[in-house]
């Protein structure tokens, strides 16, 4: 099942910038195996905010709250899940075979 996730760092402004390096190191590794896995299948940035959009393809919705609890950065994370379903009209399911 595919879910396309929005989330939102909010990060205290009062923390240690070397915590705050060594949190990003491992978020980055978290996310590297979650990829590595197939979980997190794409990843976008929102220009000028710590905040992306990512797509996940999972069993289902408790995978995905694993995953998204696995990361590092997720006690600061504000998120927001949208489960996606197939559309009749996908053009990527109608096209037709142009040879």
């Amino acid at each position: 099942m595919e879910f396309l996730v929005h989330i939102e760092i909010v990060w205290p402004p009062d923390e240690p910038e070397e915590r705050r390096a060594e949190i990003f190191e491992r978020e980055l590794a978290q996310g590297q195996r979650l990829a590595a896995e197939g979980r997190l299948r794409r990843l976008w940035r929102v220009p000028g905010r710590w905040a992306n959009w990512s797509l996940y393809d999972v069993a289902d919705a408790t995978e995905l709250h694993a995953c998204l609890t696995s990361l590092p950065l997720h006690p600061w994370m504000d998120i927001t899940v949208h489960p996606l379903a197939q559309h009749p009209n996908d053009p990527l399911t109608t096209r037709e075979d142009p040879s």
